[in-house]
C-alpha cells in the first residue's frame, strides 16, 4: 500500500525497518495519522494507548521483535495485573490501537505481517442503535407529503427529512448547510457540498447526491420560509421539534431523530450495494471508525446481508 506523501515528498514511514525502536515508529505513526486525517479525539486515544504499550513493551524495542504472543501479554496485564485494570471498553479499544497501529507497520512494509490480526477483540456489546424499517420510512414520507399538499402547504418536513434519508448527513452538517452549498447547475443529478469552517475538519467535506425531484421541494420551501443564506434559519431544537412531530403524525412511539435517520440511510444504501468505501466516504467517517460502524450497519440490514 502506498503511504500517504508529506509535503516534502518523504513518507513517515520512509526510514522505519523491523529493527527500528518501538519509539521511532511510534513518533512515524503519529505523522501518519495527521495525514490521514485522523480527529483530534482520535489521535489523542490512539497515543495514550501506544505509550502504555511502549512502557510495558521498552521504547527502544525493534518493532519486528514484538509478536503477537506479547501483545496478548500486553492485553493480559491490562486486565489482571495494571494497577488500574482496563475496562472492557477501554481494553476493546485498546486492541483497536494495536491493530491499526502495527497494521499500518505491514501496509508499509515495515513488518512482513501484522503481529496484532491474530489479537483477539471483543467490543464491547452496545446496543444497536434504533432506525426506520420500510414501511415506517413509507409512513413517514405520507405525512410529510401530506403536509407539503395541504390547504396551508409546509414543505420544510418533507425537505429536511427526504434530506437527511438520501445524505445521512449529522445534525451539525445539516445546521451548517448554506444555500450556495447546493449545486443545481446538472438538473437531473443536483448536488449537496457539506463544507467545514474549522480546517482541522476539511477531510470530512464531500459531495453528496440528491434525488433529481428535491430542487422542487427546495423551491417550494424557499418560497414559504425565504431563507436568506442558511438552508435552515433556525435552531437545531426547531428542527428537532419538525421530526417529533411528524413522528407522531406517523405514530412512531420510538420517535424521529437525526440520528435515527443517518442510520436508516446508511443501512438504505447498505442494503442496496453501495461498496463499503464510497458508503464509508458518504457519511463522513474515517477509517478507524468505520471499523466497527460497518459491523453495525450489517447487523441492522440483517443476516441475508455480508460486509462489502
Amino acid at each position: 500500500m502506498a503511504e500517504t506523501q508529506s509535503a516534502t515528498g518523504s513518507n513517515p514511514a520512509e526510514d522505519l525497518t523491523a529493527k527500528s525502536a518501538l519509539r521511532a515508529a511510534k513518533s512515524a505513526f503519529d505523522i501518519h495519522m495527521a495525514h490521514e486525517g485522523f480527529t483530534k479525539n482520535t489521535m489523542k486515544a490512539f497515543q495514550s494507548d501506544l505509550n502504555i504499550f511502549t512502557r510495558f513493551a521498552g521504547a527502544w524495542t525493534a518493532v519486528g521483535d514484538i509478536s503477537t504472543a506479547d501483545l496478548e501479554r500486553f492485553t493480559d496485564w491490562l486486565v489482571e495485573d495494571r494497577e488500574a485494570p482496563c475496562s472492557p471498553k477501554s481494553l476493546a479499544r485498546r486492541v483497536t490501537t494495536l491493530k491499526v497501529f502495527f497494521g499500518w507497520l505491514s501496509d508499509v512494509d515495515v513488518l512482513p505481517r501484522n503481529p496484532a490480526a491474530p489479537v483477539v477483540h471483543e467490543p464491547v456489546n452496545t446496543p444497536l442503535p434504533d432506525i426506520l424499517t420500510p414501511s415506517q420510512v413509507e409512513d413517514v414520507l405520507k405525512v410529510t407529503e401530506d403536509l407539503r399538499q395541504a390547504k396551508d402547504p409546509d414543505a420544510r418536513p418533507h425537505l429536511l427529512i427526504s434530506l437527511l434519508l438520501h445524505t445521512g448527513i449529522k445534525k451539525a452538517e445539516c445546521m451548517g448547510i448554506t444555500l450556495n452549498h447546493i449545486d443545481l447547475e446538472n438538473t437531473a443529478a443536483p448536488t449537496l457540498w457539506i463544507r467545514y469552517a474549522n480546517p482541522e475538519r476539511r477531510h470530512k467535506e464531500r459531495q453528496l447526491r440528491l434525488p433529481a425531484w428535491w430542487p422542487t421541494v427546495l423551491t417550494e420551501y424557499r418560497a414559504q420560509y425565504l431563507p436568506d443564506e442558511a438552508l435552515f434559519p433556525c435552531t437545531a431544537r426547531n428542527l428537532e421539534y419538525v421530526l417529533s412531530g411528524v413522528a407522531d403524525q406517523a405514530k412512531l412511539a420510538q420517535g424521529i431523530s437525526f440520528e435515527m435517520l443517518r442510520w436508516t440511510c446508511a443501512v438504505r444504501d447498505y442494503r442496496a450495494g453501495m461498496k463499503s468505501t464510497e458508503l464509508r466516504q458518504k457519511l463522513g467517517l474515517s477509517k478507524v471508525t468505520w471499523r466497527q460502524t460497518k459491523q453495525k450497519i450489517a447487523r441492522l440490514a440483517g443476516p441475508s446481508f455480508n460486509v462489502a
